[in-house]
C-alpha cells in the first residue's frame, strides 16, 4: 500500500440473506491519509455497509480490507491494532448512558493508560467541540445536535487515526451544523486525522469532503474530487445526487433551445439565468430558500428549477425569460 493511503478494500463483497441486491459487491476503494472522504448514494445503496466493513463491525463474504499493511478482520475474531486506532460515530448514539454527565461520557472514551490525564484530555475535547458549558449536564437531557457533538468528542479524545461518521449531522440543527463541520475540518488539519463519512446531503459532502465515492446498488460508480464530480459528472445518477436541477428529455430540451445529442438532459438550477427578453416561461411556484428563492417555471409542459437571488421580484403567475448557460447530456446517443 502507498504511504499516502490509510484504508483500502480489495474486491470486497458483503450481502445479506443471500441477496446480491443487498450490501456491497466487488468494491475496491482507496482512502487517503489525513483527508475527508465522503461516501454518497441513495438510501439502500450500501453506504453504511461499506463503513462497517472498514471499521471491522462485519466480515466481508469475499475480498479484503486493509488498514495500512494490516488486514482488518471482523471484531468477532478479536481486537486488532487497526480496531484500536479507529472510532465510529453513528447517528443514533445507542451506546450512550443517558444518565451519565457529558464529562463522564467523554472520559469513557479515554484508553486506560490515559486516565491519569483525564482533566487535561477531557477539557481539551470539550473545548475542541465547543461544549465545555455542558460538562455537568446528563447526556439524555441534551438536544440532538449537542448529543452528536458529545459523541464525536468521545470518539476523538483517544486521538484516533481514523474517524468514521455515519450520517453525522442528521440530528443537528442547521444553526449548529456548519459550526460542527468547521470543527471537524479543523481537527483534520491539526491532527491529520483521516475521516470517512456517509451522508445523503449534498451540501454536507460538497463543503466538507476532499474525495467523493459515489455508490449505487452496492457498487462504486464514480469517484473523485467534489469539484470535478459536481461540475463534470459522468453519470446522471451523480448529477442528481449532488445538485438541485431539472431532468428533461431531448425532445423537451428543444423547447429550452437545446439541441441534445443524447436522450436525457440535466440543467442545474444555478445554470439558468433570468434575462430581459426571449420566450416567456410561466412562474408556477416560488420557494423561499433563505437568502435566495427557487422558481419553478413551466413552458409547453416542460418544468425547470431556477435559482433567483432577487427575492420578491417574481411572483407566482408572472412570466420570465431565461438563458441556459450550461447543461449535461446523458443516456443513449440519438441519431
Amino acid at each position: 500500500m502507498k504511504d499516502d493511503l490509510i484504508l483500502e478494500t480489495i474486491s470486497v463483497t458483503k450481502n445479506f440473506f443471500g441477496d446480491k441486491s443487498t450490501g456491497v459487491n466487488n468494491i475496491t476503494i482507496f482512502v487517503p491519509k489525513g483527508k475527508i472522504t465522503a461516501i454518497v448514494g441513495e438510501s439502500g445503496s450500501g453506504k453504511t455497509t461499506l463503513l462497517n466493513l472498514l471499521y471491522g463491525t462485519i466480515q466481508p463474504d469475499h475480498g479484503e480490507v486493509f488498514f495500512k499493511e494490516e488486514q482488518v478482520l471482523s471484531r468477532d475474531h478479536g481486537i486488532q491494532h487497526a480496531h484500536q486506532v479507529m472510532r465510529m460515530v453513528t447517528q443514533n448514539g445507542i451506546d450512550m448512558n443517558p444518565d451519565s454527565t457529558v464529562w463522564e461520557t467523554i472520559r469513557d472514551g479515554l484508553p486506560p493508560e490515559d486516565l491519569s490525564h483525564e482533566i487535561k484530555r477531557v477539557t481539551e475535547a470539550l473545548n475542541m467541540l465547543n461544549i465545555y458549558p455542558l460538562k455537568d449536564y446528563p447526556f439524555g437531557k441534551l438536544s440532538g445536535g449537542e448529543k452528536q457533538r458529545v459523541t464525536i468528542a468521545k470518539a476523538l479524545i483517544s486521538r484516533p487515526q481514523v474517524l468514521l461518521l455515519d450520517e453525522p449531522f442528521n440530528q443537528v440543527d442547521a444553526f449548529y451544523r456548519e459550526a460542527l463541520q468547521h470543527d471537524i475540518r479543523q481537527i483534520v488539519r491539526e491532527w491529520k486525522t483521516t475521516v470517512v463519512l456517509v451522508s445523503h446531503d449534498p451540501a454536507e459532502i460538497l463543503s466538507m469532503a476532499d474525495e467523493l465515492i459515489v455508490i449505487k446498488e452496492g457498487e462504486i460508480v464514480e469517484n473523485g474530487s467534489p469539484d470535478v464530480l459536481y461540475h463534470s459528472p459522468n453519470l446522471l445518477y451523480t448529477s442528481q445526487i449532488l445538485a438541485s436541477g431539472s431532468k428533461i428529455t431531448s425532445y423537451q430540451a428543444k423547447i429550452c433551445g437545446i439541441k441534445s445529442r443524447r436522450g436525457i438532459v440535466v440543467i442545474y438550477a444555478e445554470n439558468i439565468r433570468i434575462v430581459s427578453f426571449g420566450k416567456k416561461w410561466f412562474v408556477k411556484m416560488v420557494l423561499f430558500k433563505g437568502f435566495y428563492e427557487e422558481l419553478i417555471i413551466e413552458r409547453e409542459g416542460v418544468t425547470l428549477r431556477v435559482m433567483n437571488y432577487k427575492r420578491g421580484k417574481y411572483k407566482t403567475g408572472s412570466q420570465v425569460s431565461i438563458k441556459i448557460t450550461k447543461y449535461f447530456e446523458f443516456g443513449k446517443w440519438e441519431n
